[in-house]
């Protein structure tokens, strides 16, 4: 379950999903991570006033963890792909 943000109860929905390849699951929290960010997004968008610098930050950082978790993603499949390339 994703972590509570403290800024609201919005009802959350599924997004659509991409289809990926199947590739092996790192072990990273990469869906906790998109699942908080949704979490703070639709806190704000479910109340009426200016959003805080703080909240602002929140999410930025947030984003920024998930991008970093998905560049070593790319790597670390990279590097898999590679090596399924050479076994072959």
């Amino acid at each position: 379950m994703a972590e509570r943000t403290g800024y609201g109860d919005g009802h959350l929905t599924r997004g659509s999903y991409m289809l990926m390849r199947h590739l092996p699951d790192h072990g990273l929290p990469l869906v906790q991570l998109k699942e908080q960010r949704r979490d703070l997004i639709v806190a704000l968008q479910n109340r009426n006033g200016p959003i805080s610098g703080w909240e602002l930050m929140q999410i930025a950082a947030v984003q920024q963890a998930i991008s970093a978790f998905e560049e070593v993603i790319a790597d670390l499949d990279a590097e898999a792909e590679m090596e399924m390339d050479e076994a072959a």
